[in-house]
Formats: C-alpha cells, structure tokens, sequence
C-alpha cells in the first residue's frame, strides 16, 4: 500500500473509534475524563502523518506523534493507540495481500525492534503519562530502560493488554476484534455499529488494563462481568440503533464512577484499523 492509503485508513481509524458509542469512553455521542472529541481529533491529526512517515524507525514514530500529541492538546489521549498502531502500520508498509500476510509482516516488524526503538518508545511513555502507570522494580518505563522493550513487554504482558499484543503479535486484535467487526459489519451493514460490538467484547472477555491499574483487579473484574449481559444484549438487536438507550444507561455508570476503559477503545480503534487497512 501507498503512504496515501495507509494514512487515510489510520485517519479512518482514529475517527471510526469516535464515531462508535463506547461507554465509558470518549466518542461524539459523549465527552468524559475531562476530555473531548476535539482533543481526539487534533490528536489524530498532528499524530497520523508522523505514524505513517516511511523510512523513520518504530520508536522514533511513537516518540514523535507522543511529542506532537502532548503540545497539541497537553494531554495524553492516545499512547495506547499509537503504540498499537504503528507496528500494524510498518506491516502494512512492507506489503501484503491478504490479512494474514499483514500479520505475519508484522511478526517481521515486533523481532526487529532495536535497542534504540526500546529507548524511544520507553522515553514516549513516560512522557505521556498514563494514568495509574505507577512504578515497578524492575524495567520502569519511568527510568532509562535496562532492558528491550520486549523484554519489558513480555514483564508487563499479566496486567497490560497493550504490552500483551507485542508479545503474542496481536492476537486478540487479529483473532478476536477484527473477526468481529467483520461479522456484524455483514449483519448489520455499519462499521460503526461493529465497532461498539468489538469494544463491548473486548471489555467483556478481558480485564480492562487502565481501569485495573487504577481501581484494581476486583473492580475490573466487576466491569467485566456486567459488560457480558450488556454485549449480549446489544448484539443479540436486528437495529443496533435501537439499543442506543442501553449504551448511554452504561456510559452514565461508568463515567459516574469515574471508570475509563481506556484499554478496551485502543484494542478497538487498532482492530479497526486492521479492518481498514484490509477491505
């Protein structure tokens, strides 16, 4: 694929996951976490050009749409995304013709990670911040890394879900989100309505890593549990507009509580994208 394409289908992307109604998350139907859509939008912005640059290594992309990111908004609004989507955009560069050539470019691209990609990627983390990183003994991205960062991945794998992709190649986002979106794409006709059925799955099926690290494992587990009935209703409708009542019933409580699956929309906006960069 051309630059041209590829950047248009990363801009797909981040619009595609505003666009679906995420409960709990930032979306055009609700602001939340003292964020808007704006914020998403000029993030996308300044973000994808620099994700999509050819010849400029994984960590140097990262850094720079973190930098760009950062002294457009002052915020980070998506580290998780951009650190999904730029070795699924290196893949795409590489050259394939189907999706499971995508993802073995992508095997290629996640071994060849280098230690100045490990320094950068490290340097772009701890530069935005996430919310409820915390500290660890060892590989703390708020240190000079001591390690690869795949090493560091592979350490963090239990209790991050991003961290979990670099070290199974993206399995969830390959064999879960991106069948799915492709499944209720055919029933429903709508992209954006599988894209709140991808989101409403991973949060169902996986502990959300930013609310675990912020309100622990029991209360994500308690999310977990109650986003199952809520995905099964909301997948089980002919109309998926005609449970918009269900998802905004869901938002409230979860934005009451002051609950971000922040996890949940990254894996959804990069399983889009695959989706994007495939059809």
């Amino acid at each position: 694929m051309d630059r041209k394409s590829i950047e248009n289908a990363v801009m797909s992307s981040f619009l595609g996951e505003l666009e679906a109604f995420k409960p709990g998350n930032v979306s055009f139907y609700a602001d939340g976490h003292d964020m808007t859509v704006l914020d998403f939008q000029k993030s996308a912005m300044v973000s994808a050009p620099l994700l999509c640059q050819k010849n400029t290594s994984l960590g140097q992309r990262i850094l720079n749409s973190v930098c760009a990111t950062k002294e457009a908004v002052g915020c980070n609004t998506n580290l998780g995304m951009l650190l999904l989507f730029a070795p699924i955009i290196m893949a795409a560069e590489s050259g394939f013709k189907g999706v499971n050539e995508m993802h073995q470019n992508l095997e290629n691209t996640l071994s060849s990670i280098s230690k100045s990609d490990s320094e950068q990627v490290f340097e772009a983390i701890s530069l935005a911040s996430p919310g409820g990183l915390g500290s660890v003994n060892s590989h703390d991205v708020n240190k000079k890394p001591d390690c690869s960062l795949l090493a560091a991945m592979k350490l963090a794998r239990h209790r991050d879900s991003i961290a979990l992709q670099y070290v199974n190649n993206f399995q969830e986002i390959f064999k879960i989100g991106l069948e799915d979106i492709k499944l209720f794409e055919k029933r429903w006709n709508s992209v954006k309505w599988s894209t709140v059925s991808c989101y409403l799955n991973f949060m169902s099926s996986m502990l959300d890593s930013h609310i675990e690290r912020k309100f622990g494992r029991e209360e994500a587990e308690n999310i977990r549990i109650k986003s199952v009935g809520i995905a099964k209703s909301f997948n089980n409708v002919g109309n998926p507009e005609n449970n918009i009542g269900l998802l905004q019933s869901f938002d409230k409580e979860l934005k009451d509580k002051n609950y971000n699956p922040g996890t949940s929309a990254d894996l959804t906006a990069a399983s889009l994208l695959v989706y994007n960069l495939s059809t």
